[in-house]
């Protein structure tokens, strides 16, 4: 292991030297995509003769689809974003998944939420996204801790040595962020040691998925220069420690206008007769991994079993700020969608139940 180790910082120092080679009128392009899981994320890289102006001058590609069977897929460029590793002109490129029939492939959400967002336009949607992560070292423990555990004292915020570990993969992180163009709009140290979060957003419509899943990508990129993972497993650590999830804001342009607090109000009561469906969408195995992480033991989850709402309130489904509930205008936190979540599905999900109709004709159906 100590070996790895020296070899990792070795080849990461001799990489400077290359990067800062001198280069032509050519472009490097870095496509990323959702492999068949839904949960991961891979890459691969060409080179434009020129500089891309716009996502129309990124020209599809082809890659293996690796699911059991290995079949070939065609990566549709959506979304164009700096590259904060190998610096301008180059670019990162978000992609969607088609099969050879160019229909969307099983873990390719994105593709009905587009729809969706195309539908509800103009409610003006907003989202944001806190999206929790725990760092672990390449030894399987978490990162900074002690072989038989660390003790520690659980706080938000916390700063000093004692308290957190990997700042500085935090903080390149949300640099790298915004070199690139995303909607980073904040991060903090979570309850755990070597637990961090970052925020996204505001951003309106399909855009949220975009930038989160691509801040997600420059996270694992940046936590391999550190020799470190970043893991968004609810709860990768065994006993009776805080887990990790991927609270949601959300609001319309009603519910941001003088007296929208009744919109938001609303809002709820739908999501309160649609609980079971929603908690199905908001982890990629049906609603199991948030089963192990709403368990209403900390002071910062709700029950997976029961909605529940407030205002002020961090152990509820579903939040009203307490800013909010004074200006009497704003936004609600869904606290529900867990870490590793595809925020496309939570999305929609959103959005179906609390500004469509025919979620509510839905479930008079259900309910005869």
């Amino acid at each position: 292991m100590s070996f790895l180790l020296e070899s990792l910082s070795l080849h990461k120092t001799v990489k400077k030297h290359y990067l800062s080679l001198a280069k032509g009128a050519e472009c490097q392009v870095t496509y990323i995509w959702i492999d068949y899981s839904g949960e991961n994320l891979q890459s691969k890289t060409r080179t434009l003769n020129k500089k891309p102006t716009g996502i129309k001058d990124i020209p599809e590609w082809s890659a293996s689809w690796m699911d059991g069977n290995s079949i070939e897929v065609t990566l549709v460029p959506v979304r164009m974003f700096r590259d904060p590793f190998t610096l301008d002109p180059d670019k990162l490129v978000l992609c969607e998944v088609l099969d050879s029939n160019r229909v969307p492939m099983g873990s390719n959400q994105r593709s009905q939420c587009a729809k969706v967002m195309e539908e509800v336009r103009e409610f003006e949607p907003w989202f944001g996204m806190e999206q929790e992560y725990i760092l672990f070292g390449l030894d399987g423990r978490p990162f900074g801790w002690a072989p038989q555990g660390t003790p520690f004292t659980r706080v938000n915020c916390a700063v000093g040595i004692n308290q957190v570990y990997g700042r500085d993969i935090c903080i390149c992180h949300y640099k790298a962020c915004l070199y690139a163009g995303l909607k980073i709009c904040g991060t903090n140290a979570e309850s755990l040691p070597s637990q961090w979060e970052f925020q996204v957003g505001p951003c309106e419509g399909i855009e949220m998925g975009d930038h989160l899943w691509t801040a997600r990508y420059i996270l694992h990129r940046v936590c391999e220069d550190f020799r470190v993972v970043a893991s968004l497993d609810v709860k990768p650590i065994e006993g009776n420690l805080d887990t990790s999830g991927c609270h949601t804001n959300f609001s319309t342009k009603e519910m941001r206008s003088e007296g929208g607090l009744q919109y938001i109000e609303e809002a709820i009561r739908r999501l309160s007769r649609r609980h079971s469906q929603h908690l199905h969408v908001y982890d990629p195995h049906g609603g199991a991994d948030n089963m192990n992480r709403l368990t209403s033991q900390s002071s910062s989850t709700s029950s997976f079993h029961e909605f529940s709402t407030a205002t002020s309130c961090r152990n509820v489904s579903v939040r009203i700020p307490g800013h909010v509930s004074r200006r009497g205008c704003g936004y609600f936190e869904d606290r529900r969608p867990a870490a590793n979540c595809d925020p496309y599905n939570v999305m929609r999900a959103l959005v179906e139940t609390c500004l469509l109709e025919t979620c509510e004709e839905n479930d008079e159906v259900e309910a005869s």
